[in-house]
């Protein structure tokens, strides 16, 4: 079993800026793309943000220019910075690791954007 562990969410108004992190155990992540995923309520799971092994990254097109995804190799840590937050960005922000033939998730940490 794959334990991604998240922390960095909260309350932020808009404007405003948070940083969420996701710890991965180290014998996988070196090599693991990574990703954000958000669920707002009453929504479906949608991506966010995604960054491969080699540090390439795509982006869902609300968050570009707004949203970096980043990670460090060295704290088996990805990070998503989150600058300029609307109210429609909050939602539960899940990491994401596919390995092998599953999918794994952090335990989600809320994000809420006040107007």
């Amino acid at each position: 079993q794959v334990q991604l562990v998240e922390s960095g969410g909260g309350l932020v108004q808009s404007g405003g800026s948070l940083r969420l992190s996701c710890a991965a155990p180290g014998s996988i992540f070196s090599g693991a793309t990574m990703g954000w995923y958000r669920q707002a309520p009453g929504k479906q799971r949608e991506v966010v943000a995604t960054i491969t092994s080699g540090g390439s990254t795509n982006y869902e097109d609300s968050v570009k220019g707004r949203f970096t995804i980043s990670r460090d190799n060295a704290k088996n840590t990805v990070y998503l910075q989150m600058n300029s937050l609307k109210p429609e960005d909050t939602g539960v922000y899940y990491c994401w690791l596919p390995y092998g033939l599953d999918n794994y998730w952090g335990q989600g940490t809320q994000v809420t954007v006040s107007s």
